[in-house]
């Protein structure tokens, strides 16, 4: 078997670009997951469907359904969150639920499912999302006493019984203390991995090591192996490192893996006139905290080499949900649940009078033959027909680029 050599940094978006391409290919939902850029073109697009001015939140921003999955907590507790935070910003909760409207039906459509059933999929979207306003409902969908789905249950069952191996298996290939350069992780510059090692001396970044499952505050930590992270489109033009600690010392040290990402400017339009952070990992983290407070507790905003980065520990536990085909009865189930967890986390940072003029203004415009606003069905039926035509223009364009 022929071994290629790992790719130098300079080609590094080259090859990362074709793994895009490539994985967008796949099926129009998976073009969907990775044209965040093309989504919010159409919103500044003339001729699309007015949207009303929702309160103004922190919303995902990029809220389609593989950035939502089993999320832990620091303290060990397990709930569906939206998982990716990249694109947050204080904006329009419409955006995010007609992004997860888009997402679902294209997911319908991939499953051949015919087009009255996406219709009831965004009435169910609304009424899972209008749900998650009421007063009595508080915290977090924790376990499967909720209403969760069968195709969630099980997700959430897989991410209750994972341990530090399942995580080592899947993102090292192993449990010794080294990550093995190949396809996933590739070679740092030497003054990546010099800058690798300076952050994790910062007091704050120490602390973030030792915060989960009782780890001594004053243990030792040390870097002991570290990679460019090639992990789906979004290590595309920014830096993306996988850091495996040590902590503690001897037969006593135990083992995590560090996520450290560069922060860009997000393609969601952020609302004038609001108290953002400017710097882009200081924003993400904050939107975790707001909108997914299990992530969030679990994040640090630094800075790498001149860079703006967050950080995390990855756990075991955190999933993101694979939806590649769904029955009927699968489709309405998810689309309701996945609304609702959205909108908790849409309505954790409202007052009752926001709450209450948005669910007035969700409850307009509503016809006779279909229970959810004619805006966000609008707006879905627009955006499937935009990126379907994309899609094939994209597979196109993959297929020549390939032959040649």
């Amino acid at each position: 078997m022929k071994h290629h050599p790992p790719p130098t940094p300079d080609d590094r978006n080259k090859l990362l670009t074709a793994n895009r391409n490539r994985k967008m290919a796949a099926s129009a939902h998976a073009y969907v997951r990775g044209s965040t850029t093309r989504f919010y073109e159409w919103l500044e697009a003339s001729g699309r469907p007015a949207l009303p001015e929702g309160p103004l939140t922190w919303i995902c921003g990029d809220c389609h359904v593989g950035n939502l999955g089993p999320v832990a907590s620091a303290d060990g507790k397990l709930a569906i969150q939206v998982r990716d935070l990249d694109q947050t910003v204080i904006g329009n909760p419409a955006h995010d639920l007609i992004r997860l409207g888009l997402s679902l039906a294209t997911a319908a459509r991939g499953s051949a499912l015919p087009g009255v059933t996406t219709a009831r999929m965004v009435e169910r979207m609304v009424e899972g999302y209008e749900a998650s306003f009421a007063p009595h409902v508080q915290g977090e969908a924790l376990d499967e006493s909720d209403a969760m789905p069968p195709m969630v249950k099980l997700v959430m069952r897989k991410a209750a019984g994972r341990s530090w191996q399942h995580l080592a298996d899947e993102r090292i290939e192993g449990i010794a203390p080294a990550i093995p350069l190949g396809k996933r992780f590739w070679p740092l510059t030497k003054e990546e991995r010099a800058g690798v090692d300076a952050l994790f001396t910062e007091p704050g970044v120490r602390r973030l090591a030792t915060v989960l499952r009782s780890r001594p505050d004053d243990a030792a930590v040390r870097v002991i192996d570290a990679a460019f992270w090639r992990k789906g489109c979004s290590s595309l033009g920014r830096l993306r490192v996988a850091v495996l600690v040590g902590i503690g010392e001897g037969k006593n040290e135990r083992h995590c893996l560090m996520d450290v990402k560069e922060a860009i400017a997000p393609a969601a339009p952020r609302a004038k006139d609001t108290d953002m952070p400017r710097d882009n990992a200081e924003r993400v983290v904050e939107g975790a905290r707001n909108l997914s407070p299990f992530l969030g507790g679990r994040m640090l905003a630094a800075r790498l080499l001149g860079r703006s980065v967050f950080i995390r520990e990855l756990l075991p536990q955190d999933l993101k949900l694979e939806i590649e085909t769904l029955s009927r009865d699968e489709a309405m189930g998810v689309a309701e649940f996945l609304a609702h967890v959205v909108g908790r986390g849409h309505a954790r940072q409202l007052n009752a009078g926001e709450r209450k003029a948005w669910l007035t203004e969700l409850g307009r415009n509503r016809s006779k033959s279909l229970d959810a606003p004619s805006w966000l069905w609008n707006s879905v039926v627009d955006l499937v027909g935009a990126h379907e035509a994309a899609y094939l223009e994209h597979c196109r364009r993959y297929a020549m680029a390939e032959a040649i």
